[in-house]
């Protein structure tokens, strides 16, 4: 832990680095920080957060810029709340006017997230399994072949494929439909009939085994029905600047399994992974910021967060993105009430 001092300097340090996006000189610090000390002192504390792993000096001649391990310690220590009237605005405007079914709404947040944060967003959806059964319908395609079409209250749509190892006529895929709507509608994707429960005997042969395979289909559904949704990236360049940098990211984005795989494993609740951090590419210079949505207001869970350079506004950043989040686990707890 550093000591008072140490810690007003390098908050000093990574909020200029921020705004300026250039290393910070010592006289820099005195000029903001209203430190009390002289410069002298302040080169010193400089030179033993450089010593400890928090500050480099790009050039001999030129201030210092902070390392991962400063934006770190900033996050965890430092960083100051704040709110953005316009952006809380925009947000509560957003989730007032908007009644998409949830696919819709959650792309719509992405491009929202990117909007007011000026960063390339990552939403990823909550998956069937959350979702509790509205209708189900069963179409047959061939005399051994049934389509299985599931809506969900969320207005998510799942359809499955059911090939039948014999031919089924039509009153027996009626029967199939009454019984599957009658144990499912009303529960969530993975629970109402298990395969061991469907009654045998106690219906036609052909509709006992729609039922046993259509209960198989909507187990799968629930378990990798999952989505991810990338916000616009249009702002790259402004928020990395080097070009370098920009088809890094891009690399990123473009690897959307490794991207959901970070999302899914984060806690629930605001998390801050950066650098190398996130663990899934060698480039350092990206820091992701997220936030859970849903669960605690009963809806459908998911989290939404974005990615920018390590010298992001990390106050802001945060304030948007659980502003966000919470806008948006309103809006499908609602939905679903």
């Amino acid at each position: 832990m550093l000591d008072d001092r140490k810690s007003r300097v390098l908050r000093i340090l990574v909020e200029e680095h921020v705004r300026t996006g250039e290393p910070v000189s010592s006289r820099a610090i005195l000029q903001y920080g209203h430190l009390g000390v002289s410069a002298a002192t302040v080169r010193n504390e400089l030179a033993i957060l450089e010593a400890e792993g928090y500050a480099v000096q790009p050039h001999t001649s030129a201030g210092r810029i902070p390392t991962a391990h400063a934006y770190r310690y900033y996050v965890d220590q430092l960083i100051r709340p704040s709110r953005f009237p316009n952006a809380s605005a925009r947000v509560s405007e957003f989730f007032a006017s908007v009644h998409n079914e949830l696919g819709r709404l959650l792309k719509a947040t992405s491009s929202l997230l990117s909007e007011i944060t000026h960063y390339p967003s990552v939403v990823t959806g909550p998956g069937l399994s959350q979702e509790t059964v509205r209708a189900i319908h069963l179409v047959q395609i061939r005399v051994d072949a049934v389509v299985m079409v599931v809506v969900t209250q969320g207005g998510r749509v799942s359809k499955s494929l059911l090939n039948l190892p014999n031919p089924v006529g039509a009153a027996e895929v009626e029967d199939a439909e009454l019984f599957l709507r009658r144990h499912h509608i009303g529960q969530s994707m993975p629970q109402g009939l298990g395969r061991d429960q469907v009654p045998a005997g106690e219906i036609g042969s052909g509709a006992e085994t729609i039922i046993r395979q259509a209960t198989e289909a909507l187990g799968r559904a629930g378990s990798t029905d999952r989505e991810l949704y990338v916000g616009p990236a249009s702002c790259l360049t402004d928020a990395w600047g080097e070009i370098s940098k920009v088809r890094g990211v891009l690399e990123v984005l473009e690897r959307e399994a490794a991207l959901f795989e970070v999302m899914a494993h984060l806690p629930e609740g605001t998390e801050v992974r950066i650098g190398r951090e996130l663990g899934i590419d060698s480039t350092t210079d990206i820091s992701l910021v997220s936030s859970s949505y849903g669960g605690d207001q009963g809806g459908p869970q998911g989290r939404i967060g974005v990615l920018g350079p390590m010298r992001m506004d990390y106050g802001r950043t945060i304030s948007v993105v659980e502003e966000i989040s919470g806008g948006l686990g309103e809006s499908l707890g609602s939905a679903e009430a």
